[in-house]
């Protein structure tokens, strides 16, 4: 590990001890990265992470990945612990992968605005409403509405799952109507979507993204395909955050603005170290000009530690939801392979 990324994971926190239990002030210095790897290891824990999360977690990961490659490394790790730096949902799929395992999750608030757009009891009377159709659900969704599905997807291999519906079939994808949208043009499928999105790739002003395109009109714009129809009809490329990064690898020459949560960045400078990344402006003003996910952020290195120390907050399924979401993951899962 380089200089570079030891200024990421080296972060030094106090804690102090009394009486055997933790209190709010800190006193001897203690080196989060290296207790988190000494704590996974005694505890046979594995930490997985997204792409979003802070450098500093990303560091500390045995794998960061998107949805779909971290719903692959839950499904084969032999760990006993899972500790997932990602939103709910994701932990809770994990979950669903791995019953007999725990899995934590360093902040129970770390949510998902997209997942919050579509809650099961209005979800539910929708498929009922539509007894034909295929119901097939992007990954960022809650575990009832998983079990609700026949399939569930990810931006990575969205295309691939659409693709295996016999062609004559009606379809129900949701909760992210760009992401649908983008896959209507795609295939060509008739597809009914749910009214849901993502607040971190709306955020993205398009007037704001063509005024950086003018001051680099050299760079190539890369976009997540949950972003507004506006913001892909200028993309150059558009795919999944992994698929953005493995694009960049191959192009490396080239400088790029990136349309999607800024977290990306930490990893594909990583990759490519020499070439140019901007993040697209969000809408709104603030600290960075990007797009960030507040709930993607709520997890930090001292929340890490604490959790797998504590082995708190713990994700539970219910057992009958759990079972029944398993069919449309696994489904997946062996499409994707």
């Amino acid at each position: 590990m380089g200089t570079d990324s030891k200024k990421f994971t080296r972060s030094r926190y106090r804690y102090a001890m009394k009486g055997g239990q933790s209190v709010n002030h800190f006193t001897p210095e203690i080196d989060l990265h290296q207790e988190i790897i000494e704590l996974k290891r005694k505890k046979n824990a594995v930490l997985l992470a997204h792409f979003y999360q802070r450098p500093e977690i990303q560091e500390v990961a045995d794998y960061v990945g998107d949805s779909l490659g971290l719903s692959q490394a839950a499904a084969k790790t032999d760990a006993d612990i899972i500790v997932f730096a990602g939103v709910h949902f994701m932990a809770e799929t994990a979950k669903i992968l791995n019953p007999t395992k725990k899995v934590l999750l360093p902040d129970l608030s770390a949510g998902c605005s997209l997942a919050d757009s579509c809650p099961p009891e209005a979800f539910g009377p929708f498929v009922e409403a539509h007894p034909e159709h295929f119901v097939v659900t992007y990954i960022n969704c809650s575990a009832e509405i998983k079990a609700l599905s026949d399939y569930v997807c990810t931006s990575s291999n969205a295309l691939k799952i659409i693709s295996s519906i016999p062609k004559t079939a009606p379809i129900i994808f949701a909760p992210d109507k760009n992401l649908g949208s983008y896959l209507i043009g795609q295939t060509g499928r008739d597809m009914l979507l749910w009214e849901g999105s993502c607040i971190v790739h709306e955020a993205f002003c398009i007037d704001k993204l063509l005024e950086l395109y003018h001051k680099h009109p050299d760079a190539l714009i890369i976009a997540h395909p949950e972003s507004e129809e506006h913001i892909l009809k200028i993309a150059n490329y558009i795919g999944s955050t992994s698929d953005m990064i493995t694009y960049v690898k191959r192009h490396p020459r080239e400088k790029y603005i990136v349309a999607t949560e800024a977290g990306i960045l930490h990893e594909m400078q990583k990759e490519v170290p020499d070439t140019i990344l901007i993040p697209a402006p969000a809408v709104e003003d603030n600290s960075c000009a990007c797009s960030e996910c507040a709930f993607m952020k709520t997890n930090t290195l001292q929340k890490t530690y604490h959790c797998l120390r504590d082995e708190t907050p713990e994700i539970k399924v219910p057992e009958t939801i759990a079972k029944t979401a398993l069919v449309p993951i696994e489904r997946m899962l062996k499409l994707s392979k």
